[in-house]
């Protein structure tokens, strides 16, 4: 399959397909049609649902009771995953989750914000919460072999028409604008092969329109944010201080000139210039969370810009690891553009196998980027075609070798 090269622009997406298109698609999909649906109670769940019901499918819903309180996937969002089962005629599903998502995103959660990351929690959640354990549990109790979800992201499996290689594909949603392939990036090949997206081929005015079509009655629930926790709290300030105490510390420059006070170094994140509370001759931004010495750092704009860094823990997906280096384009937090740059693979560090996705790459901007997060995810695209991604590292400079090995002479892997 032939593949966009990388430019610095996002390509043109093909014209999205009508809704009655994408049910035949799902009708000649590879494999077994019988699925079950992850449902959350929003309208995007709810028609995937339906869709698959009206291609023929055999479907079962399954929400996953991930905490107590107000939210989309809790209780407000079971009486209405209910509902939707009920009218489509499928059997409904609550699978309690709770202690999962306490150890794998709360916890892990609190213990980055205290160490100084900013933790991303979609995609470790999509993957040891949500799509990966929900299809562990259809085919132990259900016997369902495939799962699908209401994510703006388009799966091509390796008996897909469209696919034309011997791994399963992930490439963004039609609708860029809701695209969230980004959080995705994180699925392992056993379970993308078994993942079903229909809305992935959708922009999201369809999406309410066939809702309406379909009687759905979510069909006009508003959106629910992009982060669970926030719902369930109001804000992610108030999750913190819900579960880290205050601890005063010192706002600075590099240089140690102290500017002011803060109370907490998770409150704050890298490139954030508002809500610093201090007052200076020029605005000043976020560039680094000392965890260690309790302190923010603080620079100019200028100053805040960096050209490279170390990603770990790099899942690759739609393509095997990389053995030399390679252009492509980096995105580095959900709602950014994909930035090119050259990827270099280097030695995987033990924390890489742990986690176990032993692969590590450099990475060097063409253009300084200003907000390289520690603990954020940097995802790699060619054209719309989602290759792998990982972890920002919490020094997101390179190291000497990674710097040699980047900038060294070898020809770049191209498509």
């Amino acid at each position: 399959m032939a593949l966009t090269p990388a430019t610095g622009t996002t390509p043109a997406f093909a014209t999205t397909p009508a809704p009655a298109e994408v049910v035949e698609a799902l009708r000649r999909w590879p494999g077994s049609h019988r699925v079950a649906v992850g449902l959350s109670g929003g309208v995007d769940s709810s028609l995937t649902a339906a869709l698959l019901v009206e291609a023929g499918w055999q479907a079962e819903g399954v929400t996953l009771w991930l905490m107590q309180g107000k939210g989309a996937c809790c209780s407000d969002g079971l009486v209405d995953a209910a509902a939707i089962c009920d009218q489509l005629g499928m059997p409904h599903h609550v699978v309690d989750a709770r202690e999962r998502f306490q150890a794998q995103i709360v916890d892990t959660l609190i213990e980055g914000y205290g160490s100084g990351l900013t933790p991303l929690p979609c995609s470790r959640c999509n993957r040891e919460v949500k799509v990966g354990p929900m299809l562990h549990w259809a085919l132990e109790e259900r016997q369902l072999p495939v799962v699908a979800t209401g994510h703006y992201a388009r799966v091509r499996p390796r008996l897909h028409p469209e696919n034309g290689t011997d791994r399963h594909q992930l490439r963004r949603g039609l609708d860029r604008g809701k695209d969230q392939s980004y959080f995705l990036y994180d699925l392992p090949q056993e379970v993308l092969g078994r993942l079903v997206c229909p809305l992935g081929d959708l922009r999201k005015q369809q999406t309410r329109e066939e809702a309406r079509r379909h009687e759905l009655r979510t069909a006009a629930k508003p959106e629910s944010q992009d982060l669970c926790l926030v719902e369930r709290h109001g804000s992610m300030r108030a999750f913190i201080d819900a579960h880290l105490p205050p601890r005063q510390g010192e706002i600075t420059l590099a240089d140690g000139t102290v500017l002011g006070q803060h109370d907490g170094i998770a409150h704050f994140t890298i490139g954030q210039r508002r809500g610093l509370g201090i007052a200076w001759h020029e605005p000043l931004h976020v560039v680094r969370l000392d965890a260690a010495m309790n302190r923010v750092v603080v620079a100019p704009r200028s100053q805040a810009a960096r050209d490279a860094c170390s990603v770990g823990a790099v899942n690759w997906v739609s393509i095997p690891p990389l053995d030399r280096p390679r252009e492509l384009m980096v995105q580095v937090r959900y709602r950014s553009e994909p930035q090119p740059a050259l990827l270099t693979p280097v030695p995987a560090l033990e924390l890489d196998r742990a986690s176990g996705r032993p692969h590590r790459v450099a990475i060097r901007f063409r253009e300084p980027q200003f907000s390289l997060t520690p603990g954020q995810a940097a995802v790699f695209y060619e054209g719309d075609l989602l290759l792998g991604g990982g972890l920002i590292d919490r020094d997101a400079t390179l190291s000497p070798e990674a710097t040699s090995r980047a900038s060294s002479g070898h020809e770049p892997q191209r498509a």
